[in-house]
């Protein structure tokens, strides 16, 4: 019981073998952490992006169309960065193009 705060001094004294190795070693979790991130975070999320960019420029007249505040309609016309939905009988709402979310088939 004496000898053990002796033992554990000595184990201590050993110095590392390779200390490039070991700066890499405590690199490499934080590398692999943003691979992973990017691969389940950010890239889809690019995908979504661009898939929506490519589907505003799109838009055209005749349209059928899903609101981000879920308003269903017909686009009735087209500017550069509005459109211009009907969303009941002669109900025409002027909005964002950033606001339409989806195309409906049909």
């Amino acid at each position: 019981m004496l000898f053990f705060p002796v033992a554990v001094a000595y184990a201590q004294d050993a110095a590392p073998a390779a200390s490039g190795l070991s700066g890499l070693m405590s690199i490499a979790p934080l590398i692999i952490l943003f691979v992973i991130f990017y691969f389940l975070l950010i890239r889809p999320q690019q995908k979504r992006a661009k898939e929506h960019r490519e589907m505003m420029s799109a838009l055209q007249k005749g349209d059928n169309v899903v609101t981000s505040s879920g308003i269903h309609g017909k686009i009735v016309s087209v500017n550069e960065d509005t459109v211009q939905v009907e969303i009941g009988d002669g109900v025409k709402v002027k909005m964002s193009k950033e606001a339409v979310v989806t195309r409906k088939q049909g």
